[in-house]
């Protein structure tokens, strides 16, 4: 069966193209199959369409097909155009305005006067799928799949796919990475038929981000994240949203949901049930079709927010996700069994032994990218069946869950609201906090006059630590309430609307359960344990579970969109071209940023921090490192979180073309001491450490290193830091900062000339996330400096522009770009 299903895949441009001669529509006539515009079929081997033929694809497309609309819905990063492909029948393309006012009033029930009207809104309404390629354009091939997926929808005639356009409206992203898509198309045309042919490029594949541009939807910093928020969660609320995705060669050959624990405690079980049910019918439709190698229930969970599949649940909406296992971009490539056999995972023994959620391994062998693709189609036909077949269930079931968030009833230990108070002196911040939530379609009130509220323990006991909150609450409860009087300009979000459950998983603190094996080792979550907004940004966003007026006696507006806030806060207004934000150093400083050829995501975050708060900078590659006079050109110099060997050795001779490999060498470590002694500032954040410490022999060592996880492990959690707010470096800090800390480092001075800024704090340490060993942490330094020579080094034991989400700790960048040598 798996030979059929291969076989019409490979043949249904040339069928179609014979459909189209014989057929008299000339609608159909004129309808370009992917081959007929491309010169190959997509997934063909050692083929790759580029962003410009993708999108001038489903231009044709788009005029060719009365299925098919075309929209660009932004801009990436580098200014290529971000399209969504709209797919479904004619007459619902015509209907598209009438269609998408209908999503927007299921989403927020509150609009919908009468059960009459709901179920009028039922009836009329169809399923909203989005369906996303390759926005990590490494995993190439979903962005070629995209034209042979809409192609055929826009050329069937058959039964399922006429109920398919008929119930539901497909949103094809053929990928949230058009630049990435470039960068890889680039350098696999440039390397074909060399030994490099199918290695991943030595650049990051997103302009800032790399990997990471899946990382960016709760934060929203990224061009492209923000266009597909406000497509999603303003305009279309699609009900299913399935995320394509490659992972490594050698496990299953793909996995679809069911996921693994842990799961968020927000999400809804209802929706928990619909992931499982439609990940099940795309596993058997794949079993059916016999593909091998599709395991469910591993790896992956439903626990952290930030992605493209997992945010969708806090909006009410099913996130599925599927990881193909990759070839050689679109290069074959061969497994062998013995990879197969070494290959585990949560879930999965290995890659050849069967098991219920895993029940026909795939031996080994040659593969292809037309073989991922092949899944790809099957998977995202079964995710538009399920969606057809079951129309007013999907809709009825989004209606009832934003409902329920909308009515909710507070109990007495929770809060009713979010308060952003005015006058914290962090008016960015605030600017970025309330701009994230807005654009997330959560509704935000600014006060008009002043309110009186009475606050949840993050106010009254901010020491508590995050497993210690319901009893604060209850013991809150327990007392007289003490209102307090809050100043207009405030700003506050109840909760009692349909985003409930996403206002609470970014505003509250997480709690991440205590995963160990049966020898104490911590299991990993997916991701992070922890991400609290307002904790990472440095915004005091106390929970309130009280207000004295009465709903009829506030007065209260509801800001539409960030440059309100800005206006309220005296800011300059945000442009679609540039950063609004003025440079906090406010005078000039030479600063180089080191850029490496091993494709380091905390460089691209360093990089974006530094363009979006307008702070001048260049890039320091290997080579300059190796052989430019520092000194003549640079006062401040950073290295990204990246290990020492890394930055020493980079990509091994061999790996890649001459010029992306070897590191800065001794020599380049030689010239950064010559830096430092000379005068400069060298700052280093997290794993940078390791090369002045041992390289220039600082006294100073990390205490962390080589513990194993039974006895520390912090995966991404917030945690609290005591600063000596004396320093220069802490000028303007507060004693008490929130820190980002994943798998970081902590130091122990030896010797008094090591300067200490801030350590972990001693008590109350963990904010939000998961700490395993918190002994091995407090009171230990987290940011220290070290003096050598006429200069300095700034050690940061974390990363303090981790992810361009950590705004709390950016200031000890600017203080440190500040620092002039002795």
């Amino acid at each position: 069966m798996a030979c059929l299903a291969l076989l019409l895949v490979l043949i249904a441009s040339s069928q179609a193209d014979l459909v189209n001669a014989q057929t008299p529509d000339a609608a159909r006539i004129a309808t370009p199959s992917p081959r007929s515009v491309l010169g190959f079929t997509p997934g063909d081997d050692r083929t790759i369409a580029d962003w410009k033929q993708i999108t001038d694809y489903f231009a044709g497309l788009d005029k060719a097909s009365d299925r098919v609309s075309v929209q660009t819905i932004g801009q990436s990063t580098l200014r290529r155009p971000l399209i969504a492909v709209l797919i479904s029948a004619r007459e619902n393309l015509l209907a598209l305005d009438h269609l998408k006012e209908i999503q927007q009033k299921l989403a927020d029930p509150r609009n919908v006067p009468t059960a009459a009207e709901r179920d009028q809104l039922i009836r009329d309404g169809k399923v909203v799928v989005a369906i996303s390629c390759s926005i990590h354009s490494t995993e190439i091939v979903a962005s070629q799949m995209s034209m042979q997926l809409a192609f055929e929808l826009a050329t069937a005639e058959d039964s399922e796919t006429r109920e398919i356009l008929q119930n539901t409206i497909l949103i094809l992203i053929p990928s949230p990475n058009p630049d990435g898509i470039d960068i890889i198309a680039n350098w696999y045309r440039r390397t074909l038929g060399t030994p490099f042919e199918g290695k991943e490029p030595p650049e990051l594949y997103h302009h800032y981000a790399g990997h990471d541009d899946n990382r960016d939807w709760f934060i929203l910093n990224l061009k492209e994240t923000q266009a597909i928020t406000r497509l999603f969660w303003k305009e279309w609320f699609p009900q299913i949203v399935y995320d394509i995705h490659q992972a490594g060669p050698n496990g299953a050959r793909l996995f679809v949901p069911p996921f693994t624990d842990p799961a968020n405690p927000n999400i809804s079980p209802l929706l928990l049930r619909h992931v499982g049910l439609i990940g099940l019918r795309m596993a058997a439709d794949l079993q059916a079709a016999g593909i091998k190698g599709v395991i469910t229930n591993s790896t992956y969970d439903t626990w952290w927010h930030g992605g493209f599949r997992t945010a969708p649940y806090f909006h009410n909406s099913i996130g599925i996700l599927s990881e193909a296992a990759s070839a050689k971009l679109m290069t074959p490539t061969t497994v062998t069994s013995e990879q197969l056999a070494r290959s585990t995972s949560r879930g999965m023994r290995n890659a050849l032994e069967a098991a219920t959620n895993f029940p026909k391994p795939w031996p080994g062998g040659k593969w292809q990218p037309r073989e991922i693709m092949e899944m790809e189609l099957i998977a995202a036909r079964s995710v538009l069946g399920m969606a057809a077949k079951y129309r007013a269930e999907y809709l009825r079931d989004f209606y009832e869950l934003g409902q329920q968030n909308a009515s909710t009833t507070a109990l007495p230990e929770e809060p009713i609201a979010y308060l952003i108070p005015a006058g914290q002196g962090r008016d960015e911040a605030v600017a970025k906090l309330v701009g994230v939530l807005i654009d997330q379609g959560i509704e935000v009130h600014r006060l008009d006059r002043e309110l009186h509220v009475a606050y949840g323990p993050q106010v009254l006991q901010r020491t508590n630590s995050a497993t210690d909150k319901l009893g604060s609450y209850r013991r809150i409860i327990a007392q007289a309430f003490h209102f307090h009087e809050v100043p207009l300009s405030s700003y506050i979000v109840f909760l009692a609307q349909p985003q409930r459950r996403n206002i609470l998983t970014l505003l509250e603190p997480q709690i991440y359960p205590n995963r160990t094996n049966m020898q104490g080792e911590a299991e990993p979550p997916y991701d992070v344990a922890g991400w609290t907004l307002s904790l990472q940004l440095g915004v005091d966003v106390p929970a309130v579970v009280a207000l004295q007026e009465a709903p009829a006696d506030r007065r209260m507006t509801i800001v539409r969109d960030v440059n309100e806030v800005r206006k309220d806060l005296a800011l300059p207004l945000q442009t679609a071209d540039s950063s609004p934000i003025v440079n906090p150093l406010r005078q000039g400083s030479r600063v180089g940023i080191y850029r490496s050829w091993t494709s380091n995501m905390d460089e691209g975050w360093t990089r974006f921090i530094f363009d979006s708060f307008n702070v001048p900078y260049n890039s320091l590659y290997d080579a300059a490192l190796r052989q430019e006079d520092l000194s003549a050109k640079y006062d401040a110099i950073i290295l990204p979180s990246q290990r020492a060997r890394d930055i020493i050795g980079g990509n091994l001779a061999g790996t890649y073309p001459e010029e992306f490999t070897g590191g800065i060498s001794t020599a380049g470590v030689t010239r950064l001491k010559q830096f430092v002694e000379d005068g400069g500032t060298l700052i280093c954040f997290d794993a940078a450490c390791e090369l002045p410490i041992k390289q220039f022999n600082l006294p100073l060592r990390n205490s962390l290193e080589g513990l194993p996880s039974s006895e520390f492990y912090c995966p991404g959690s917030v945690l609290s830091l005591d600063v000596d707010s004396t320093q220069a470096l802490a000028r303007g800090m507060a004693h008490n900062v929130d820190a980002y800390f994943i798998n970081s480092s902590a130091f122990e001075a030896m010797h008094p000339r090591v300067r200490v800024i801030a350590r972990y704090a001693k008590t109350n340490l963990l904010r939000s996330g998961w700490l395993l060993g918190e002994d091995k942490l407090r009171g230990q330094i987290a940011l220290a400096e070290a003096p050598m020579g006429k200069g300095r080094i700034v050690l940061f034991a974390f990363r303090p522009q981790h992810r361009g989400q950590t705004w709390g700790t950016l200031p000890f960048i600017w203080n440190a770009l500040r620092l002039r040598s002795n």
